[in-house]
């Protein structure tokens, strides 16, 4: 066998037992520079951080040059990776799992949760105008809107799961998670419950719960918040430096908006989203305080409990938590804040 046949089985093999294994990427990639070499540039779809960093004045420390995109959510962001209009992204939980499953690597580099996330979730299950639940084993035999491939939809799977039902006792209605989408199916009578979030909890009972509109809690992890990049912008050393000082930022601006609240209300709610004042109280109440641990070990089971359900439920075929996970970004995050968070 000539030397060049050699090291072609010898690649192939082990690209066949990385693929067997789960080996990622991110495990054998070099470690990241120290510093981010001149010329690095990032294009960044995080406008929420954009404004926390603008007004803290964190901004200022940024030692590359920024190309803000108004891109936030899933679908929007793993769009835009594929068109390589955009370096990193705000997700929660589910983008970077589908992103994996339709051919399109993407690792998660930075984590946020809530520190009561049980009692302060961020979906409430609403519940249309005379339907009666009042538990998840009320959910039988109901219609439920459902969002394959969003928070929501997974929400959906989980509360059944909790419940001790199967897809076959409720009937799953796919509609978008989209605006007030969700609020005006339930009040239309389209569905008998849907996940709702935001000031669209408080919205739906304000404007329909003297018709018999009402919410049920859910008491399940609902929070994860991650930034999440594709492979190719990872594998490049000097935009792979630029976003862990990016994920430094990041971590200090979200410790900012909770020290921050009446600032973060009234330029950022009120001033740039246009909510009313409250609104805008009511979202930094259920926001609550956010924790950014310098451990994934928690972060990844119940990330891998998730692949496995969506897998199960979905028909998708499940991988391991590692193909998700950039580990060199783990503790990245966290040395950026006081000991004490």
């Amino acid at each position: 066998m000539t030397l060049a046949k050699t090291l072609r089985t010898a690649l192939l093999s082990l690209l066949a037992l990385s693929a067997v294994s789960g080996v990622c990427a991110a495990e054998t990639a070099a470690p990241l520079l120290p510093e981010v070499p001149k010329g690095t540039v990032l294009t960044i779809g995080d406008p929420t951080t954009q404004k926390a960093l603008e007004l803290s004045g964190l901004v200022n420390e940024l030692t590359f040059e920024v190309k803000w995109a108004n891109i936030s959510g899933g679908p929007q962001t793993s769009e835009a990776f594929r068109a390589k209009a955009l370096d990193v992204g705000s997700v929660a939980e589910i983008p970077s799992i589908f992103a994996n499953w339709n051919n399109l690597p993407a690792r998660n580099i930075a984590y946020r949760e809530r520190r009561d996330p049980i009692a302060n979730p961020i979906y409430r299950f609403g519940i249309a105008p005379g339907v009666d639940v009042k538990t998840l084993a009320d959910f039988r035999g109901k219609r439920i809107a459902f969002s394959p491939g969003q928070a929501q939809g997974t929400l959906v799977l989980r509360a059944i799961k909790a419940a001790g039902l199967t897809r076959d006792d409720v009937t799953l209605v796919e509609l978008p998670s989209t605006g007030d989408l969700y609020p005006k199916a339930l009040a239309s009578k389209q569905v008998d419950i849907a996940p709702i979030g935001g000031v669209n909890i408080r919205r739906y009972i304000t404007q329909y719960g003297p018709d018999g509109a009402s919410l049920v809690e859910h008491g399940l992890r609902d929070d994860p918040s991650h930034l999440y990049a594709p492979q190719w912008v990872l594998d490049d050393p000097a935009k792979a430096a630029a976003l862990a000082q990016y994920v430094r930022l990041w971590a200090r601006a979200s410790e900012w908006v909770d020290q921050n609240p009446e600032i973060w209300i009234k330029e950022y709610y009120i001033g740039q989203q246009g909510l009313s004042r409250e609104d805008a109280e009511y979202l930094v109440k259920l926001a609550g305080t956010q924790v950014i641990p310098d451990d994934w070990s928690d972060v990844k089971r119940r990330h891998q409990e998730t692949i496995d359900l969506l897998a199960k439920e979905l028909g998708y075929k499940p991988f391991d938590v590692e193909l998700i996970f950039d580990n060199r970004f783990e503790k990245v995050a966290a040395s950026a804040l006081p000991k004490s968070q």
